[in-house]
């Protein structure tokens, strides 16, 4: 192992659960604003997860009120407190960008029972 992956190791968290596209999540986030700190949740459905390693990510798409928002998260962040699985969903695409242009019950990922 060269030295670039020791020092990334490091940093790479052992604590996330096995999800995949299609599965809703929730992520906790450590948000600061001035000298506060506080926890906010952002539920939504992983449309894509990108890279490896300590470069990973994952694309979470919620849609409130009417208007779909998308949030990357880096996957290794120090700014993540948590991520627990939902529901698991049943796919066939790794990335679910044609919900972008879906709106109600065809936007709709199939429950995968586990």
């Amino acid at each position: 192992m060269n030295l670039i992956q020791s020092v990334e190791n490091q940093h790479v968290k052992d604590n996330i659960p096995d999800f995949s596209p299609g599965d809703v999540v929730r992520v906790n986030t450590r948000i600061r604003e001035g000298q506060k700190e506080r926890i906010q949740a952002y539920e939504g459905t992983v449309i894509r997860r990108a890279h490896s390693g300590t470069r990973a990510s994952f694309t979470v798409r919620r849609v409130a009120f009417g208007t779909g928002s998308e949030r990357t998260f880096p996957l290794h962040s120090p700014n993540i407190e948590s991520i627990s699985v939902v529901r698991y969903g049943t796919v066939r695409r790794a990335k679910l960008y044609y919900l972008r242009d879906r709106t109600g019950r065809s936007a709709r990922v199939r429950e995968e029972r586990r």
